[in-house]
């Protein structure tokens, strides 16, 4: 059953196909901070990733996507393109349970604090 799963099943990891074509073209150019590894082609026409874990396309830095998309020769891990005021790079977290719920949310026990000042809600 694991091996049918891994043969069919690219939502997870890398299929074989890509597994096998990253290791007869491929060269490893870099890894990052969450250890997803970033392969281009000997060539040099193609470039990809293979993720550390689940395949979330929002867990590669801004640095790496735009070396993936050609925008940029510069590879992230040898001329790092980070500012010293730029904040890490977050994924997208939504759906998941490190996601940002506001005071009020039902999770958080539905009910807000008071709005105060100048505010008055609509009455029909």
């Amino acid at each position: 059953m694991a091996i049918l799963a891994r043969l069919f099943t690219w939502w997870r990891q890398n299929t074989v196909g890509t597994a096998l074509f990253t290791w007869r073209k491929g060269r490893q150019v870099g890894v990052d901070q969450l250890g997803n590894r970033y392969f281009d082609e000997r060539n040099g026409r193609r470039r990809w990733v293979l993720y550390a874990g689940e395949v979330e396309a929002s867990s590669v830095p801004p640095e790496w996507h735009g070396w993936l998309h050609h925008t940029t020769d510069a590879v992230p891990a040898e001329s790092p393109l980070r500012r010293d005021w730029e904040q890490p790079h977050m994924p997208n977290l939504t759906g998941t349970a490190k996601a940002y719920r506001p005071p009020g949310h039902l999770s958080k026990g539905g009910q807000r604090a008071r709005a105060t000042g100048d505010y008055e809600p609509w009455r029909p």
